[in-house]
């Protein structure tokens, strides 16, 4: 354990080889983490490494991406054992955070160090941006992908390397904080009927109502077709759901966000420097 890292928050984030077959396991190919101040958020250590697998064969020779990670790429790279010291060292005994990490990036972790025999690493707490989001900020970005949330903000295209994407993650974060802030700002009258009678604005059950006329009368919706592009398919996408409760008014349409007003635009800069559990604090009116 890390007693005075204890209070520090550490966003980190896998890249991993996708099974393609029945029995193939997940092979970790990046680790990527950040240690933030949770008072201020600021960026306190970083760390970024390629990870060589035991079996080469696993990892593409070629990626649909132009910085996609590549057999080449990790041929040379240390292998897991080789820093996992390392990797223990900036985990265990702190908060960890990412999106969708308990299904996913805390399960792989912990096959990891189980392979080469050693303890793993131990959180003192979990915050997953997917379900705090989820419950707080909704579906009004679509899904709950990270690179969706992203682009709604106007983040710029997610990287799925671990280190860009661990920094977009909490700047994801911080946007919906502020957005939340400025809801909770907002007179209810306003919240509860200008915005949810206007049809220029898309609420959540509006924008479900739009999409699928069924999905609010409980009726079965038909099944959409898979991706023939495996490669571009996350390993991490979120669990899907039929939930659609919490339907309220939102003050912001798809289309307006993409074109926020300057002083709207100032408001998130000046965030960026603010404790996101501030943000937090002071928007449970609206989510409650």
């Amino acid at each position: 354990m890390n007693p005075n890292s204890a209070s520090d928050i550490v966003f980190f984030d896998l890249e991993t080889t996708v099974p393609n077959r029945t029995g193939q396991k997940f092979r970790v190919l990046e680790f990527g983490a950040i240690v933030v101040c949770p008072k201020n958020l600021v960026e306190l250590e970083s760390y970024c490494t390629l990870i060589r697998p035991g079996d080469l064969s696993v990892v593409p020779v070629r990626s649909g991406r132009s910085d996609g990670i590549i057999r080449e790429a990790v041929a040379k790279a240390p292998s897991f054992d080789e820093v996992a010291d390392k990797i223990f060292d900036i985990l265990d005994g702190r908060i960890w955070a990412g999106h969708n990490i308990q299904r996913f990036d805390c399960v792989r972790i912990k096959e990891a160090f189980a392979e080469i025999n050693r303890p793993a690493p131990v959180p003192v707490g979990i915050i997953d941006s997917l379900g705090v989001l989820t419950e707080k900020f909704g579906k009004r970005a679509g899904n709950m992908k990270m690179a969706t949330l992203a682009d709604y903000f106007g983040l710029g295209q997610q990287k799925h390397r671990s280190l860009e994407d661990v920094r977009m993650n909490l700047e994801v974060l911080k946007h919906c904080a502020t957005v939340l802030l400025l809801e909770s700002s907002l007179p209810p009258s306003l919240l509860n009927a200008q915005w949810h009678n206007s049809p220029s604005v898309t609420t959540r059950s509006r924008s479900l109502l739009h999409s699928n006329p069924d999905t609010l009368n409980n009726k079965p919706s038909p099944t959409r077709g898979k991706s023939s592009n495996k490669e571009e398919t996350s390993r991490k996408s979120p669990a899907p759901t039929s939930s659609t409760h919490h339907q309220r008014a939102l003050p912001y349409a798809r289309q307006s966000l993409g074109k926020m007003t300057d002083g709207v635009r100032n408001i998130l800069r000046y965030a960026k420097s603010r404790p996101l559990n501030n943000f937090l604090k002071h928007s449970q009116s609206v989510i409650r």
